[in-house]
């Protein structure tokens, strides 16, 4: 191993560098022996590896000697790991020196990020990730390697960008099928579009809506990004530094069309799958679609679902609903406030796109009651940024030289199994620095948790998706009654009202359920079958065996990003910040395929419940 400086680093074994440098010697000396007891040793007791892609081609995390060991014995002679060297000065904090790396493979270039400690007087590892960013040989076409553009010099019959791309796009799903079909054209499918673009792998991502970006653009008129602008950025093209924080959802949208346009992403809008079915005997598949309405059939090798982290929407089933007189949608449907001024309304659900839909129906001047049927975690924006997200993606992180590429990084590296670990403290911080707030809504009779482990907002969401707020202001409705809210089970509707099971009646001319969404899995059982989502099992969770996340344990998010059980079927989306990072590693996977790389899967997942 070499370090990337040449000027001393300190003056003796204490000094992080070194200590590194010389942890980095011995892994890199028993990987190259092919000792793998020897490498195994250089980890802790209870230690972590998480790896995305570089050795396992898969996303796993490995726990533990015994689990390090596993991973090595399967995959050290196929991915031949070397030149394993700092990329910057290590650090040190509470006895932890922080260490970030690069190294190659038989297939690729690498970056990682170590967590070492000592152990029983020997500096092991504790938390270790290694992630690969580009295949030897099939590096994106980016910086000194960036296309001339111009063609100098005289040719007879010369075709122009603007023509090469109008014969591609004709050629494309007639003479020239896409070896990768992505549907879903949300910031999921345009993010992978774009990488899978760069990688020079033929690919289509077909959208229902008549534009991109329309995903957005269709929901209620409220619905602006509760996340930072710093965590939101798309691969290879950040929003401008006088973006707003949190972006409206028309702006959201525009930004995701002039992307499509600009990263030349191949997209067929108005487009929908209607089935596909795959031949084990060809390895491809064969999906129907419409476009503009008109029949067609594509032969990729690859499919992926880029619908979001959920499935269809969850429409619950009350007695009474075929004989209530007023309107019912659910909140993917519902409009906004316009039409809606001194109407009664009900909005069955006490999460995100519930708080966001009661608040703007207030300032619309409706009579808007929220039905709270379980406990919500709520966190306030502001509160959110400055100690949840602040270190990581903000002006401040940036100025302390954490990019946002950095801070992916960052956070892949630290394990599912511990996350909560450091969730914990931060959200203790905020319960503290807004408890007068926090106090007003369990005053106002509203229920709040922090989670099964008190661990917040983030373990939430990789958990089960669902459960919680960030406020933007609509929590302050109730907190101070302008909002009402009621509690409790839906009983049934009647011809002009929600009624609960402990009899409580509340008028309504509109009612929306903001109840969630099934998971990913649905979509596969009804585009492919449901022998094939059942093969696949549930998509989304952790196997916390905390509240709708049962066991057991996965230590990933399930079936997203990486192969599946069903051959050529895989599942990306999540938030943007999602979207952009694991889009690169899934973009990787496709690429290698593409090419005929080998990709040997370690540790593939198996199936478990699909609800």
């Amino acid at each position: 191993m070499t370090q990337i400086a040449e000027r001393p680093t300190g003056t003796g074994p204490a000094d992080p560098t070194a200590r590194a440098t010389a942890w980095f010697d011995r892994f890199e000396a028993a990987l190259r022996a092919r000792d793998v007891a020897g490498a195994a040793e250089q980890f802790a007791t209870t230690s972590f590896w998480r790896d995305l892609v570089a050795f396992s081609w898969n996303l796993t995390t490995v726990e533990d000697r015994a689990g390090v060991a596993d991973l090595l014995t399967a995959t050290l002679d196929g991915t031949d790991p070397h030149d394993f060297r700092l990329s910057e000065d290590a650090t040190e904090e509470d006895g932890v020196v922080t260490a970030w790396f690069e190294f190659a493979t038989a297939t690729g270039r690498g970056r990682g990020l170590a967590r070492l400690r000592d152990e029983d007087g020997r500096l092991v590892a504790w938390t270790f990730l290694t992630t690969l960013f580009e295949i030897t040989g099939h590096e994106e076409p980016r910086g000194t390697r960036r296309p001339m553009g111009a063609e100098h010099g005289a040719q007879r019959d010369r075709r122009t960008w603007s023509e090469k791309r109008q014969e591609e796009a004709a050629s494309l799903g007639s003479t020239t099928q896409p070896y990768v079909l992505v549907i879903g054209g949300g910031q999921g499918g345009i993010a992978l579009g774009a990488r899978l673009r760069q990688l020079g792998v033929p690919s289509l991502v077909i959208d229902k809506h008549p534009r991109p970006g329309d995903q957005w653009r269709s929901r209620y008129k409220s619905l602006c990004l509760h996340d930072p602008v710093w965590y939101d950025h798309l691969p290879y093209l950040k929003f401008p530094d006088n973006w707003p924080v949190f972006a409206p959802k028309d702006k959201v949208g525009d930004w995701l069309e002039f992307y499509t346009k600009v990263m030349e992403v191949p997209y067929w809008s108005s487009t929908t799958a209607t089935s596909a079915s795959y031949s084990e005997e060809t390895g491809t598949w064969t999906v129907e679609v419409e476009r503009e309405g008109q029949p067609l059939t594509l032969q990729p090798t690859q499919l992926v679902l880029a619908t979001g982290m959920s499935g269809k929407p969850n429409w619950p089933t009350f007695e009474g609903q075929d004989v209530f007189r007023g309107e019912q949608q659910h909140s993917s449907q519902h409009p906004g406030p316009d039409a809606y001024r001194g109407k009664k309304v009900v909005v069955i659900g006490s999460n995100n796109s519930a708080f966001d839909i009661c608040g703007a129906l207030w300032e619309n001047d409706a009579d808007v009651t929220m039905v709270q049927r379980s406990s919500t975690h709520i966190v306030k924006s502001a509160s959110l940024m400055e100690i949840g997200l602040g270190d990581l993606y903000s002006e401040r992180a940036l100025a302390a030289g954490v990019t946002t590429e950095k801070a992916d990084l960052v956070f892949a590296s630290l394990p599912y199994r511990i996350m909560h670990e450091f969730q914990i403290p931060l959200y203790d911080r905020i319960r503290e620095q807004d408890a007068d707030f926090y106090a007003r809504m369990e005053a106002a009779g509203f229920d709040l948790d922090f989670g099964a482990d008190d661990s917040g907002l983030f373990m939430k969401y990789l958990r089960r998706g669902s459960g919680y707020y960030i406020d933007v202001g609509a929590a302050e409705l109730v907190a101070d009654g302008e909002v009402t809210l009621a509690k409790g089970e839906v009983s049934h509707l009647t011809e002009d009202a929600v009624v609960l099971e402990d009899g409580t009646t509340l008028p309504a001319d509109l009612v929306v359920y903001a109840t969630g969404y099934g998971s990913m899995n649905g979509w596969a059982a009804d585009l492919i079958s449901p022998e094939v989502a059942d093969k696949v099992g549930k998509v989304w969770g952790l196997g916390s065996d905390t509240p709708k996340d049962p066991g057991p344990w996965e230590g990933e998010q399930r079936n997203m990003w990486k192969p599946t059980q069903q051959p050529g079927l895989w599942f990306h989306g999540g938030n943007l910040h999602q979207s952009r990072h694991y889009s690169l590693y899934l973009a990787l996977q496709l690429k290698a395929r593409f090419e005929g790389i080998a990709t040997p899967v370690f540790a593939q997942a198996e199936v478990h419940h699909r609800s």
